[in-house]
């Protein structure tokens, strides 16, 4: 049975982690605060200097070694994944596997990404000329990580930082900090250096403290957009890199192949109870079809199973705190008393949330027009694919969106007309590779992640150009 879970407690800094599910604890961390960023910044500017050294061919060895360190301990980390995050068992194994792909891809990058040759002379006047550019390391990357992917979204920061010859200052989300401090072990363990990257768990005056400091080079957050709000206004002149949620729509066209589209919304829907920056949150439905799934959808949810995640059949966990879900029910009773229907759920026991589903929700809610990271859908029906499009862009948030339909002219018509970063055919906005890019439009993001294009943003080009000197006879 869930209990209620206020904010983490210290004693004699030690953060003392609990369990969203009951509250067991799960272990503690040392807290920093914002005194020791002298301290924390020395560390890293010798770190930075240690990890510049490493050939490329040892960066890459490294992440090869902690990713086959993280794969031979597949269900340790998806067990303390479980504890801290409230992931359901089948859900964190499959983060821990996608947490492999991740370092195996910064790998490759290190080795791949070098730089190229730059043709000078396919330019008049520089005949004479040739050469090169090279990635150099930024220096000092400070890393901010949330909660509701504790593990692969550390890796998508470390792994492309290493892979680029960077030091990192690591501030985990203080309500689930161990899996990241677990995958520093394994790099560790795989021969990675000591200062090259080094874990702070603390506070906003710690996260303050390090997005002020002049040495840090790049700031790479995922998080909430007040929070990145504040960062861009504290940071000074330093690279940003942000992935601040989204507001996902997922349009159903009346032509797709229907068990398809309602298997897809759900798992869309649910994975992570909710607390997913992609998750399916608004349902657009062609009119002729929109009773039939609406429910299907409906009976669909009814199915899936709340509870313990530890678990093999429970389908969706606690949300991250109590406080978390009374959040989400109170965006719920926002909606219903501005004339939006309850289909299914809108109930709440201490962090667990069950399914919601809501029609008919006005555009002016906050349910439509924020992200709400908890477990809750909206179905509306529509006519046209263009009213679906207009729809779909009614938000400032954007990152994934998604369409299920067997006319490819539609399909492509949403993909070049949708506001979002990125457009799934056929699948539910929630499919995300490691490999692509990953950010957002509007006020969703700023940069991409991705481990090839983060390691780009974590990297600066150096150009060599040699002029020829002609010899005289």
């Amino acid at each position: 049975m869930s209990v209620t879970r206020t904010r983490p407690y210290t004693v004699r800094d030690r953060l003392v982690v609990l369990s969203p599910f009951d509250g067991v604890r799960v272990g503690e961390v040392e807290v920093a605060h914002a005194g020791e960023i002298g301290e924390l910044l020395a560390r890293a500017r010798q770190g930075a200097c240690t990890a510049r050294g490493l050939p490329r061919h040892r960066r890459a060895a490294i992440l090869e070694g902690a990713a086959r360190l993280v794969e031979d301990r597949i269900e340790a980390f998806a067990q303390l994944i479980v504890s801290e995050a409230g992931k359901t068992i089948v859900q964190a194994r499959k983060e821990v596997r996608r947490c492999i792909n991740t370092l195996k891809l910064s790998a490759d990058e290190a080795k791949r990404n070098a730089g190229e040759v730059v043709p000078f002379d396919a330019y008049a006047g520089s005949e004479a000329r040739q050469g090169w550019f090279t990635r150099e390391p930024l220096g000092i990357i400070v890393a901010i990580t949330p909660y509701n992917d504790p593990l692969n979204l550390v890796a998508h920061k470390l792994g492309p930082a290493i892979a680029g010859g960077n030091a990192v200052l690591l501030k985990p989300s203080e309500l689930a900090p161990l899996s990241a401090l677990r995958i520093i072990e394994a790099l560790h363990e795989a021969g990675l250096p000591p200062d090259v990257v080094t874990a702070a768990v603390g506070g906003q005056d710690l996260g303050e403290a390090l997005v002020q400091a002049r040495e840090v080079r790049m700031i790479s957050f995922t998080g909430g957009f007040a929070t990145g709000e504040r960062i861009s206004r504290t940071a000074g002149l330093k690279k940003l890199t942000m992935d601040l949620g989204g507001n996902a729509p997922v349009i159903v066209m009346a032509d797709c192949d229907f068990q398809q589209a309602v298997d897809g919304c759900i798992s869309g829907s649910y994975w992570a109870a909710g607390q997913n920056c992609i998750g399916v949150q608004r349902i657009l439905v062609q009119r002729p079809i929109y009773d039939r799934f609406a429910n299907a959808f409906v009976n669909g949810s009814k199915r899936l199973k709340v509870g313990d995640p530890l678990l093999e059949d429970t389908d969706i966990g606690p949300m991250i705190s109590a406080e978390a879900a009374m959040r989400a029910e109170e965006r719920v009773a926002e909606a219903i008393s501005a004339g939006a229907t309850v289909l299914y759920g809108n109930q709440r026991r201490g962090s667990l949330y069950y399914p919601t589903i809501l029609a008919d929700t006005p555009v002016h809610c906050l349910l439509w027009q924020e992200e709400v990271f908890a477990p809750v859908v909206t179905l509306t029906a529509f006519d046209s694919l263009d009213e679906a499009i207009a729809l779909a862009n009614d938000t400032e948030y954007s990152l994934h969106a998604g369409i299920f339909t067997n006319s490819l002219p539609d399909a492509m018509n949403a993909a070049s007309r949708i506001d979002a970063a990125g457009l799934m055919i056929n699948d539910s906005s929630d499919y995300r590779f490691d490999g692509m890019p990953f950010g957002g439009y509007k006020y969703g993001s700023m940069g991409r992640e991705g481990v090839r294009f983060a390691y780009e943003d974590m990297t600066q080009t150096k150009v060599v150009c040699i002029n020829r000197v002609e010899t005289r006879a």
